[in-house]
């Protein structure tokens, strides 16, 4: 019943902004963390930011200081906005929750292509 569902990917142009939401519907009890993954053609899925439950953060490498995860706890979503876009962060992105209760949910992705 838990369903994750993400959306604002697209094209961009490099030097440009996207702000990926991701709703989730339906009850999912004892959320630790929060997070976006993302995963290129031929490349393995890799995590681009996560919060915690205490509102910690944490970044690849590659996406400090251009990409913010933010949270909203009433409306149980979670959001990256991505800025200073570049041509190597076009991948697919995906929501992931983790919960004490029910394990781990994914949302379906979103496409973010960033042309040069």
């Amino acid at each position: 019943q838990v369903q994750l569902v993400e959306s604002g990917g697209g094209l961009v142009q490099a030097g440009g902004s996207l702000r990926l939401s991701c709703s989730v519907s339906g009850r999912i009890v004892g959320i630790n963390a929060m997070g976006w993954y993302r995963q290129a053609p031929g490349k393995q899925r890799e995590l681009v930011a996560g919060s915690t439950s205490g509102g910690r953060t944490n970044y690849a490498d590659s996406v400090k200081g251009r990409f913010t995860i933010s949270r909203d706890i009433r409306k149980n979503a979670v959001y990256l906005q991505m800025n200073s876009l570049k041509p190597e962060d076009t991948a697919v992105y995906y929501c992931n929750t983790e919960a004490s209760v029910g394990g781990t949910y994914w949302g379906q992705g979103t496409q973010v292509t960033v042309s040069s």
